[in-house]
């Protein structure tokens, strides 16, 4: 049963161990203060996480388990690096983590620490071997690039064959990329020598040998403490995937917000499995005004400017974002990989993230049969906090939202899109303050804390800004907040929800807490800093009961999605919370849209099926998802030339209907991200864009049918 006095019984805990055998001179010996420190964080974890967590998972061999197998993810995802003797070494480790931490005894991460430097060594000498050799590139064979369909080599000579496999792939594409190179020089005005082809495959060979002893040397700074932080949030994360260990030195790990002190690109990133994955991007930043990069895309390589790339796969996030980071107006060259398979170089040039940007954006369209529509963008629910607190008018996403509303009805409009798609939440407050410009009034949300206590969210103003067609478009990325207010207009029969099969699912609330706040004044600079732990105490749930937590919220409508073959969504996160139900509450529907969705439904399958740019990007979706199921990559160069044409030609097919306008643009501004960012400019693009948008545009049609 939990207690609320749970701060103090941590206090006392804490107490209990330090004052349990430490001497000063320990404290002055910086190993073994270190290794103190360490055990410190291992216990403090093991007590606060169970008593806070929401779900009531205890310290015992099944959370052991699921914390091994994280560490084991983070320590050698893509199994280049261990042998499955090491495995076996590390899983008898396993069943002990638990009492390990309770007993402050940590074993685990000093001997992953010195199995994998081990392996490095090794590993490092032989593809410098490989590498000497050279390569035959029509020999026909394969590379396995999903971890979970390989096993650990079982011995150096089993491992070393599935290096040289990886290392000829890369040089491959390495020629590959110097052959475009070279092409779109000569196309240009800059004429320089042509290199042969045998110079093409030095070089390549070259530039692989270098990146990896960047790689190999960025592996052997690795520091015990870093694999001690990992092995903590491996233990976190087993709670679920959104309670996290985050050591001082890189707090700002927790979705970094790539700004720097407001400059840089304006992207959220995270370190997933060996690879640094966007998560987001800030809206009116220099990342979503040059358009190509996106959330789901993973950052193979950093450049700055025309230097050479480094490569970044298996690096620190926070030393990844030191590269990706810079000064106003330089330009950063970015390798990613689409979620296609294919790759792209995406230069853009740092700029001040420009706010009026993050804020809400509409627009008057043109709807069916001469009629106005209204859209709204909500880019994500905002909120000036400290001006809340301190008595001032804060600008915030409601009442933007009801402005911009008020100005599309004097112009006249029948309906209305509200856009939520990447939206990721945000204010809790505004989600349910926006739903309440759509109805007069009664519950929005229910929120249910870790203790089991339960409260409802309600829009009390009777007043309705809007109360005619509406249709809120939503997507994979659409989370949280955005997922409260499509779930509640959705059960209030308020409006047609349209886009992908399912949002996010992320239908929980997180606290954070310094774990330096347990430690008495007396003692604590006896260590260095502990860190701070994000730990889920909350979750939501809809006015009918249901959670929004794993499933997300169910699309009325489902379009075509060039993402919808990717396993993006909270149910495909390790150890997430599951899909609940509480009671519903009372509350009145306002709309009648459930009686017409199948007629709606049945009229937007027939305009999609005839529609040329949503056929090529169902098209394009349903070979990207043929592709995503081939896991194996043919290593003989013709056919990976011929992988690279084929998904240049998809590229172009799409572009030509769907990013038509934002590809020419990117033309337009040159290789080197253009000149400085011109504010009218943008903001016309912006609506040349949603007029090119095909989901604006079947939207416009839904709400004729309304």
């Amino acid at each position: 049963m939990k207690t609320n006095f749970r701060t103090c019984l941590l206090t006392i805990l804490a107490i209990s161990f330090l004052l349990s055998g430490f001497s000063a001179t320990e404290a002055n010996n910086y190993t073994e203060a270190d290794a103190s420190r360490n055990n410190l964080i291992g216990y403090l974890l093991s007590k606060q996480l169970p008593v806070m967590h929401f779900s009531d998972k205890v310290m015992n061999d099944d959370l052991a388990f699921a914390a091994f197998d994280l560490y084991l993810k983070q320590l050698d995802y893509k199994k280049r690096f261990l042998l499955q003797s090491d495995v076996d070494k590390l899983s008898v480790l396993a069943p002990g983590i638990d009492s390990n931490l309770l007993n402050s005894t940590i074993v685990l991460p000093e001997v992953g620490s010195k199995l994998l430097n081990t392996r490095i060594g090794e590993v490092e000498k032989l593809t410098q071997k490989l590498l000497a050799h050279g390569f035959d590139y029509h020999r026909d064979e394969i590379l396995e690039t999903d971890p979970d369909k390989l096993k650990y080599a079982t011995n150096l000579t089993d491992l070393s064959e599935r290096w040289r496999r990886i290392l000829k792939g890369q040089v491959i594409s390495r020629y590959l990329d110097l052959v475009e190179e070279q092409k779109k020089e000569k196309e240009g005005k800059e004429k320089e020598k042509h290199k042969s082809d045998k110079e093409l495959w030095k070089e390549a060979e070259e530039k692989v040998a270098k990146r990896n002893r960047n790689f190999f040397n960025r592996m052997h700074q690795e520091t015990l403490q870093d694999h001690y932080d990992r092995y903590f949030n491996a233990v976190t994360r087993a709670f679920d995937p959104h309670t996290n260990y985050m050591p001082p030195a890189n707090k700002e790990d927790f979705d970094i917000n790539m700004r720097g002190s407001l400059e840089g690109i304006g992207a959220i990133l995270r370190e997933e499995d060996g690879y640094i994955k966007v998560v987001s991007i800030i809206p009116g930043s220099a990342s979503a005004r040059q358009g190509r990069l996106q959330a789901e895309d993973i950052i193979l390589e950093v450049a700055q400017g025309k230097k050479e790339s480094v490569e970044i796969t298996d690096m620190r996030l926070r030393d990844a974002v030191r590269l990706i980071r810079g000064p106003k107006g330089s330009v950063v060259r970015l390798t990613v990989r689409k979620s296609d398979g294919t790759k792209k170089v995406i230069a853009i040039q740092r700029d001040v993230v420009q706010i009026e940007e993050t804020f809400v954006k509409s627009a008057l369209m043109d709807g069916e049969n001469g009629a106005k529509i209204g859209y709204v963008m909500i880019p994500s629910f905002y909120r000036d906090f400290e001006k809340t607190r301190n008595g001032s008018t804060a600008r915030n996403s409601t009442d933007d939202t009801r402005i911009a509303i008020e100005v599309l009805k004097k112009q006249g409009i029948s309906g209305l899109i509200l856009d939520l798609r990447n939206n990721g939440g945000g204010s809790l407050m505004d989600a349910v303050d926006t739903t309440g410009l759509f109805i007069k009034y009664g519950p929005v949300v229910q929120v249910k804390n870790s203790y089991g206590n339960k409260r409802v969210l309600s829009d009390s103003d009777k007043s309705v800004t809007w109360d005619g067609p509406l249709l809120v478009l939503v997507n994979q990325f659409s989370a949280s907040a955005s997922e409260i207010l499509a779930a509640a207009l959705q059960d209030y029969g308020r409006a047609v929800i349209v886009g992908g099969a399912h949002t996010h699912g992320k239908g929980t609330v997180q606290t954070l807490l310094d774990m330096n706040d347990n430690i008495p004044l007396l003692h604590l600079k006896r260590y260095d800093d502990l860190g701070a732990l994000k730990v889920t105490i909350q979750k939501f749930y809809r006015v009918n009961g249901s959670s929004t937590q794993y499933k997300g919220v169910e699309a009325d409508i489902i379009l075509p999605s060039l993402f919808q073959h990717l396993e993006s969504g909270e149910q495909y996160l390790d150890n997430s919370l599951p899909w609940g139900q509480v009671a519903p509450v009372n509350y009145r529907t306002y709309g009648s849209v459930s009686g017409k969705l199948d007629t709606l439904r049945a009229k937007s399958k027939n305009r999609v099926a005839g529609d040329e740019g949503l056929q090529v990007i169902a098209d394009e979706a349903a070979k990207a998802s043929e592709r995503a199921k081939k896991t194996t990559m043919s290593l003989r160069f013709s056919d990976m030339q011929e992988k690279r044409q084929e998904s240049r030609v998809a590229r172009d097919k799409i572009g030509a209907h769907y990013l038509k306008y934002r590809e020419e643009q990117d033309a337009a501004r040159g290789e080197d991200g253009g000149s400085a960012p011109d504010k009218e400019k943008d903001k016309g693009k912006w609506k040349e864009e949603i007029k090119e948008d095909p989901y604006i545009n079947e939207s416009l049609h839904i709400l004729g049918d309304m």
